[in-house]
């Protein structure tokens, strides 16, 4: 048998876990890297107009309440796709961090790290709850559309100890 057919104990192929595993880290890697650049760099132009949301809906309300329809696209539809890597990423390279709730709890943490810092540390960035949000909401969409089925075919469901009591014994044809 060839090292390259070698199954591990779940039963999908090494080469093909460990490649999925790199791909997502790659990936990972690149998002954060676009991640900083649109949320960490300085943005003195817009330092007049920067100002603190730690009410939810409030941001988001002023965009859909201004008349530049392209602008709350750009900002209510731009946060929402920032956060649908974090969705498709996390389950392959963290299998613990399977879950709605998992991925919304990991996303939220980092998305408000990101904007604490952005907030204090960025000139013309200003802290806003509602990105964190729509950011959240990103990942869940993400996660429920691609990352939950590449996450379960990357790291497929563990058979613990217990599951072997669980089990119905096989019945033998003509007998009941």
């Amino acid at each position: 048998m060839s090292d390259e057919a070698v199954e591990d104990r779940r039963g999908a192929p090494r080469w093909g876990r460990v490649a999925a595993m790199l791909l997502a880290f790659a990936g990972m890697v690149a998002f954060a890297v676009v991640l900083a650049r649109l949320t960490l760099e300085p943005s003195a132009a817009s330092e007049p107009m920067t100002h603190s949301n730690l009410r939810p809906g409030d941001s988001i309300g002023d965009y859909l309440g201004q008349p530049a329809f392209r602008d709350t696209v750009k900002q209510l539809g731009g946060n929402v796709l920032l956060g649908v890597p974090f969705g498709v990423l996390l389950p392959v390279l963290v299998p613990r961090a399977r879950g709605l709730l998992r991925v919304a709890v990991v996303t939220a943490l980092v998305m408000l790290l990101v904007e604490l810092v952005q907030g204090a540390l960025i000139t013309g960035r200003a802290f806003d709850i509602d990105d964190v949000l729509l950011n959240t909401a990103g990942a869940l969409l993400g996660y429920l559309l691609i990352g939950r089925r590449l996450g379960r075919a990357v790291h497929p469901r563990r058979h613990h100890w217990w599951h072997r009591f669980t089990k119905r014994p096989a019945t033998v044809p003509g007998e009941r």
